[in-house]
C-alpha cells in the first residue's frame, strides 16, 4: 500500500468536488491501486490555513467544520512562508492546487507551485496559468526534486489529453490541434441559435454552473486562448503566449446570424487552433468560424468539448467530452493522483 497525505490549496468549487470523488473512489483506490490516502491540510482565503496530520474527515473537511477550527496561522493564504509551515504541519505528499488563475502572469500560483516543489511535495494543478507562464521550470524544478508536477484537468477537464501524449504516443509529434474549448461559449452559440437571446444563453450557463457571474472572460475568449497556450507549450514544447494568440469572442455574433448560419450548414463555432510551421515556430488563434456540417466540430452541441490532433505519424486523433460537470473536472487531479501512485 502506498500511503498518501493530501493538501488543498484553494477549497471552492474543484476542490470539494475533488475530494467528494476522492472520498466516494476510497475503496477503489485501495484495491485497484493500493492508494491509501488522508486529507490532512485545506487552506483558502475564506478558511484560513488549516492542517491536520492525523486526517481530517470527509464530513469535516465538506460540511463546514473546519469553520469551528482553530487556524494554523493568521497570515493571509498569498504568504509563501505560511505555505511552507503549512505544508510541514499538514506533512503533505501531495498538493492540489486549485487556485484563481492569472492568464497574465500565472502567478501567485507559479510560486505556490514552486515552494512545494521545492520542499519535495508532489504537485497537481487545475491552473492553466502555471502552465503557460512556467512550465519548463516548474517541470525541470519537479525533475530535481524527484517529485511530479502534473495538470490533467486544466483543458478538458477529465479529458486524457496530457496523459494520452505522455504516456500512449511515444515519439508522436504534434503538428497541429484544432477544436472547441470553452463549454461555456459553445453551450451559448446553442442556445441562442435556437433563439435566445445572449443574455439568456449567459444565464443558461450560469444555471448550469459553467459560467462565472461576470462570463467575460469565456465570452471574451481570454479562457479558450489560455488552453491553446498551454496545449502548445507542453504538448508542442513551444512557450507560445496569450498574448501571442489571435484572439476575437463571441460578442458580435446574434441569435439571427447564429440561426442563418446553421439553416444554411455552416453553423459557427468559436475554434480554437495552433499549428507548428516549418521553422519550428507556433501560431495560434481562437475565433468564431463558420464550420461546414461535415466537420466534426459542427455537431459539438451545447457544453461539449472536442479537440483533433494532426501529428507526423497520425494524421487524425479525436477526443470529445460530453456534458463536463464537477465530477468530470475533479476527475482529472484524481487521475493525476493515481499516475503519482503508480510512478508512471
Amino acid at each position: 500500500m502506498a500511503h498518501y497525505n493530501l493538501a488543498f490549496l484553494g477549497f471552492g468549487n474543484v476542490g470539494r468536488a475533488l475530494a467528494q470523488l476522492l472520498e466516494s473512489k476510497r475503496a477503489e483506490l485501495r484495491e485497484r491501486y493500493g492508494l491509501e490516502f488522508a486529507f490532512t491540510g485545506a487552506a483558502s482565503r475564506r478558511l484560513g490555513w488549516h492542517a491536520n496530520p492525523a486526517g481530517f474527515g470527509a464530513a469535516e473537511l465538506l460540511d463546514g467544520g473546519l469553520d469551528t477550527r482553530p487556524r494554523l496561522s493568521r497570515k493571509p493564504v498569498t504568504d509563501l512562508g505560511a505555505l511552507s509551515e503549512w505544508l510541514r504541519a499538514a506533512r503533505a505528499d501531495v498538493l492540489f492546487e486549485n487556485t484563481s488563475m492569472n492568464p497574465h502572469t500565472g502567478q501567485p500560483a507559479i510560486d505556490y507551485i514552486r515552494t512545494a516543489l521545492e520542499a519535495g511535495v508532489h504537485v497537481v494543478t487545475a491552473n492553466k496559468g502555471p502552465l503557460v507562464h512556467g512550465f519548463h521550470g516548474l517541470r525541470e524544478l519537479a525533475r530535481a526534486k524527484g517529485v511530479r508536477f502534473l495538470f490533467e484537468a486544466t483543458v478538458m477537464g477529465g479529458a486524457p489529453i496530457f496523459s494520452l501524449f505522455r504516456e500512449a504516443l511515444p515519439a508522436a509529434k504534434l503538428m497541429r490541434f484544432r477544436g472547441i474549448l470553452n463549454s461555456t461559449t459553445n453551450l451559448m452559440l446553442s442556445e441562442m441559435e435556437q433563439g435566445a437571446s445572449f443574455e439568456q444563453a449567459v444565464k443558461k450557463a450560469q444555471d448550469l454552473g459553467i459560467a462565472e457571474t461576470d462570463p467575460s472572460f469565456d465570452v471574451d475568449g481570454w479562457d479558450a486562448t489560455v488552453k491553446v497556450s498551454a496545449l502548445a507549450t507542453v504538448l508542442m514544447d513551444y512557450p507560445l503566449k496569450p498574448a501571442d494568440v489571435g484572439r476575437e469572442g463571441i460578442r458580435g455574433l446574434t441569435a439571427e446570424s447564429l440561426k442563418a448560419a446553421r439553416m444554411m450548414g455552416r453553423p459557427y463555432k468559436l475554434v480554437c487552433q495552433a499549428e507548428k510551421r516549418p521553422d519550428g515556430t507556433v501560431v495560434g488563434s481562437v475565433r468564431p468560424e463558420q464550420v461546414p456540417n461535415d466537420d466534426p466540430l459542427a455537431g459539438c452541441e451545447g457544453a461539449t468539448s472536442i479537440i483533433l490532433f494532426q501529428m507526423d505519424v497520425i494524421h487524425g486523433l479525436t477526443l470529445s467530452e460530453l456534458r463536463p460537470d464537477a465530477v468530470t473536472t475533479a476527475y482529472g487531479p484524481l487521475a493525476d493522483l493515481v499516475t503519482i501512485a503508480r510512478g508512471v
